[in-house]
């Protein structure tokens, strides 16, 4: 493949950004992730024009974690090629995550929330990625064993080691969020971001009351699987097609597709219609209204899927409830 350069006019074509919480930090409104596609099972070239088209058309936030993949640590590698190929020159316009919190390696010390399993396995990002540091390291989900102050206090050092700009936290309870905004906060490494499940299938960031904790204390919230693994778009409403995920029942299985779910889905469906969108554009759409919201994060399979679903930035206001 020939050298990148990227499209000069990549900053002009339509992608918006939002201020994270109340930080210096600005985010396209949809970010690319690495969770699915990216891994070494995939086709490298496809996976670095998914890329590639995300950065020209202005999405500068990629995000990963230790064991995307599969196998576990290969989506990091993917972005250690593709920094090689590709975004080296860009890398100082790009804001990078990766997380630590699931399991990982074999054996007591790769898994969970302690000290020593977040800086080991962050060495290890770094290493697969060929980073000197990330822009943000979260910790992944919350540690239910281990003291918060251990959690929280690793990722103060590991800010202060040079090895993260921010941090952030991947859903945590609600009295564990209070309790990480103010630690990092009185250790002058303020909370950045807090990354939850946020689709019209599952709000429970709102009912839950983080959404409206973290305006409330200027914590930015990013939102993965916005569609819903794919649910929450037109791949689904006339039956389940033999190469989709839900076929390979791997993360998302056919009994999760229950009649009333379906019903619901077409009810959502026919609702984008009438407002002049693909339900996976409105979808991401109504999430991007809630002012809390920093981002949407969104896989892709395809340039062609990814052009699609950028089309939720210019999409029209809500003006009523889902």
């Amino acid at each position: 493949m020939e050298k990148y350069f990227a499209d000069e006019l990549r900053y002009d074509g339509g992608m918006e950004y939002k201020r994270c919480g109340r930080t210096g930090v600005l985010l396209p409104k949809v970010s690319l992730g690495f969770w699915h596609n990216f891994g070494g099972v995939d086709d490298y070239d496809r996976s670095r024009s998914i890329t590639r088209y995300a950065f020209d058309h202005g999405v500068t936030h990629f995000d990963l974690a230790n064991n995307y993949g599969p196998p576990y640590g290969s989506a990091e590698e993917t972005l250690g090629r593709l920094m090689d190929d590709d975004f080296r020159p860009y890398r100082d316009e790009l804001f990078i995550s990766t997380k630590a919190g699931y399991d990982m390696w074999p054996g007591p010390y790769g898994n969970w929330g302690s000290r020593k399993y977040l800086m080991a396995s962050l060495d290890q990002s770094l290493r697969r990625m060929r980073l000197d540091y990330v822009d943000l390291f979260y910790s992944h989900r919350y540690d239910p064993e281990t003291p918060l102050e251990e959690t929280l206090q690793a990722l103060v050092d590991i800010v202060r080691s040079g090895k993260a700009l921010y941090v952030g936290i991947s859903r945590w309870p609600l009295h564990a969020l209070k309790v990480a905004i103010k630690y990092l906060r009185e250790h002058d490494v303020p909370l950045l971001i807090y990354q939850g499940r946020l689709n019209l299938i599952d709000r429970s960031p709102i009912e839950e009351g983080i959404l409206d904790e973290c305006s409330r204390e200027g914590v930015g919230f990013i939102s993965f699987s916005p569609l819903a693994q794919g649910l929450l778009t037109d791949r689904y409403l006339n039956g389940i097609p033999a190469d989709s995920r839900m076929s390979k029942g791997k993360f998302l299985k056919e009994s999760m597709l229950t009649d009333e779910l379906l019903q619901k889905i077409k009810h959502y469906n026919a609702y984008a219609e009438k407002r002049g969108e693909t339900l996976a554009e409105m979808a991401l759409a109504w999430i991007l209204h809630h002012d809390a919201v920093t981002s949407v994060l969104v896989g892709a399979s395809s340039t062609a899927q990814l052009q699609k679903n950028l089309r939720c930035v210019n999409a029209e206001a809500f003006t009523d409830e889902i």
